[in-house]
């Protein structure tokens, strides 16, 4: 199998993937079967923000081999930016399942890592009666903490040798696309940043009904549903994702993708 890289647009300095789940579900599966490293992820509004706003997490977003525009403002931005004439969203939650339903037809070993031991519990045996053939290789709770340099050595090894050939990461952004960024190439795997799939499909959070996930009006769901956590990121980081998109389109403002490069690892666990 050949593994083929989606292209990337510039989105506010961000490289974000011209991508569809065929392509972006045929390069996990291929990376995965030919094991090599794979930095993924879905990346919605909020995560393109922390980019922007973050030097340091635009270099690292920008070294992921592919992310996805989770949310459809990411994949309007795509469509007016560079015509890519994107017709649906890759949203990490669905990703989720399409890449579990070819790893089961495949035999490819899974792995989730992230979030809390009765979420991982419930995740795992949802998706093992969604996918009876899903091989899951292990699932290792958040430390909700930084790591040391040796538990994180160790969290490796352990993947590692549970036989793992795919990773799903569900620690929060921009935390979980730190860790991939951090740790996607020790595994020698793809590792997959899935927001909140893993709360998602342990039925502890329900989605946006799909008319308002068409209309990109899913942070509305979410805002009332966790107000308190989400004020700020969807009130503050919407009205200036467009405002900034304007820009960039009308050609007022150019945005780089250089970033600056990090100078220590954040071990986030």
């Amino acid at each position: 199998m050949t593994l083929t890289i989606p292209g990337k647009g510039n989105v506010l300095g961000i490289g974000v993937s011209i991508t569809d789940y065929v392509r972006a579900v045929d390069a996990i599966i291929a990376a995965a079967e030919l094991r090599r490293p794979l930095g993924v992820t879905a990346l919605a509004v909020h995560g393109v923000m922390c980019g922007v706003l973050d030097q340091a997490q635009r270099w690292r977003l920008n070294r992921l081999d592919i992310v996805t525009p989770d949310g459809q403002p990411v994949r309007w931005a795509l469509n007016l930016l560079h015509g890519a004439g994107l017709t649906d969203r890759v949203y990490g939650p669905n990703l989720t399942l399409e890449v579990c339903a070819r790893a089961a037809e495949k035999g490819l070993p899974v792995y989730f890592y992230g979030s809390r031991p009765d979420v991982l519990e419930r995740l795992t045996a949802n998706l093992r009666t969604r996918f009876p053939a899903l091989r899951v290789a292990g699932a290792r709770p958040s430390l909700f903490r930084r790591s040391t340099e040796e538990e994180r050595a160790f969290i490796i090894e352990e993947i590692r040798r549970a036989g793992a050939r795919i990773i799903f990461v569900g620690l929060g952004c921009p935390r979980q696309e730190v860790w991939v960024y951090e740790n996607a190439r020790a595994l020698g795997l793809p590792a997959i940043a899935v927001g909140a799939a893993f709360d998602f499909h342990a039925g502890l959070l329900p989605q946006a009904p799909r008319a308002l996930q068409d209309k990109g009006l899913e942070w509305a769901f979410r805002l009332i549903k966790e107000p308190r956590r989400l004020w700020r990121r969807y009130l503050f980081l919407n009205p200036l994702f467009v405002s900034l998109l304007l820009m960039q389109w009308s050609g007022l403002s150019r945005f780089s993708d250089q970033g600056v490069e990090p100078d220590r690892l954040e071990y986030f666990a």
